[in-house]
């Protein structure tokens, strides 16, 4: 972390963390934003109403049986305010903790109370956090360029829950949930089995996947998650404590108490290292979208210490790497195609230039340099045409009787795979002038 510290550590960034809110800690309290409670229940939140503008967590203790047929008794967790520190706890503070993205914001929204939480609070939670709009609910002031989800149940991704994260996505926030403590394929996990997302397992300190940690291909990286316990020891001991993720909590059993630090293992520890890359990426690099962030987390991981059977995505997540790699002031990559093309009175002509080696989408700024001698250019529609047949209008009939245009456009193609054949298509709508496409090119 510290040579990637060297260049960002998240000012301007706020992560949502969606997750049982944030109970008061001086280690992160300088990094809270405001956020919000999407509990509708009030019994699960124990605040006496439904949906505020409190996010504090209340507790989501719980008495064997009150969680459904042979549930056991649980102290509450604070679990959101753990998750919190991992991404943005403070430092050069002589106490506790250092966050991923130490000066990035938390913004805590509170969904999981007592006995967990419902679908549909989170999917509200995750359209809000993003900047989306719900209905009954004030905007957002401080919309989320990253979203943390250490949560999750069994099943497939819902119809609801893939709506909102394309939402948020399609808002530019980078959207990272965690794979789930199953030790089973993520894929019937919800929300790891939802596209648009970057999925997170667990490792241990050996650099193997932690015991607990579900797998699987549809699982993109792994981060530190820690292990708190050997795979034989009694689950809900803690028998090896140094091997889990110290982070900021509470120590009531019930109700707040007071503010302490202590090791948890889980996914949902492993994910707040990669919400934390994430802000980092964007602080840095603010253009980035979430595609282009999620390619490069998994571009520069490296491979695992251990082993991982059933599969870990692109490996480990290396911050110092994929923070250089974004950073770096390495030439851009150009592709040309200098072949002439007649352009004939009333035809459409293409020219094609293949795309390879470079890493995730194109950029919200894609160069596209156009050299066509042609004796009326008003005659012309030009069109650059991605992979996938989508069509992107640099020149449309314009400039009357002027010749030739020698131009560089300026593309927004930040959903286009850069991969693939890209093709300048020139459509000649008259008689009397004919020309060439003598050369074009485009720089990612």
């Amino acid at each position: 972390m510290p040579a990637a510290w060297d260049k960002t550590t998240g000012s301007g960034v706020t992560v949502a963390v969606i997750d049982t809110g944030y109970v008061a800690h001086s280690d992160v309290a300088p990094n809270i934003v405001a956020g919000y409670d999407f509990i509708s229940s009030s019994t699960a939140a124990r605040d006496g109403n439904g949906r505020d503008n409190n996010p504090a967590d209340q507790g989501d203790w719980s008495a064997a049986g009150e969680c459904g047929t042979g549930s056991k008794a649980s102290d509450s967790s604070w679990h959101g305010t753990h998750v919190a520190g991992t991404i943005g706890a403070a430092t050069n503070n002589a106490k506790g903790v250092a966050g991923i993205a130490y000066n990035a914001k938390i913004q805590p929204v509170r969904v999981l109370g007592k006995c967990g939480g419902a679908t549909s609070d989170i999917v509200d939670a995750i359209t809000w956090a993003s900047g989306g709009t719900v209905a009954g609910v004030p905007a957002n002031a401080t919309p989320a360029k990253v979203i943390n989800m250490s949560l999750g149940g069994s099943g497939a991704c819902t119809t609801s829950y893939q709506n909102a994260i394309n939402a948020a996505v399609g808002r530019g926030t980078t959207v990272v949930v965690a794979a789930g403590n199953s030790n089973a394929d993520a894929a019937g996990f919800t929300p790891a089995s939802c596209n648009n997302v970057i999925n997170v397992a667990a490792s241990n300190r050996t650099g193997d996947r932690s015991f607990y940690s579900n797998y699987g291909a549809i699982i993109d990286v792994a981060a530190p998650g820690g292990e708190t316990r050997r795979a034989t020891d009694t689950p809900g001991t803690v028998t090896t404590p140094e091997n889990g993720i110290l982070s900021t909590l509470n120590g009531g059993t019930t109700t707040p108490g007071a503010e302490i630090y202590k090791p948890y293992q889980g996914t949902s520890m492993a994910a707040p290292h990669v919400a934390g890359l994430a802000a980092l990426l964007v602080a840095a690099k603010p253009s980035l979208t979430p595609a282009q962030i999620e390619a490069a987390i998994k571009a520069n991981a490296r491979p695992l210490a251990g082993t991982c059977t059933g599969g870990c995505g692109a490996g480990l997540a290396d911050a110092t790497a994929t923070v250089n790699a974004v950073t770096s002031t390495q030439p851009t990559p150009a592709f040309e195609n200098t072949t002439d093309v007649a352009i004939g009175d009333n035809t459409t002509v293409e020219s094609a230039i293949t795309v390879t080696g470079v890493t995730g989408n194109a950029p919200a700024t894609l160069k596209v340099g156009v050299n066509i001698a042609h004796t009326y250019i008003g005659d012309l529609k030009v069109d650059l045409v991605a992979p996938d047949g989508t069509v992107y209008t640099v020149h449309n009939r314009a400039g009357g009787s002027t010749d030739n245009i020698n131009q560089t456009y300026t593309v927004n193609a930040s959903s286009e795979v850069a991969n693939g054949t890209w093709k300048l298509r020139v459509n000649d709508n008259a008689g009397g002038d004919t020309g060439k496409i003598d050369s074009w090119s485009i720089g990612f």
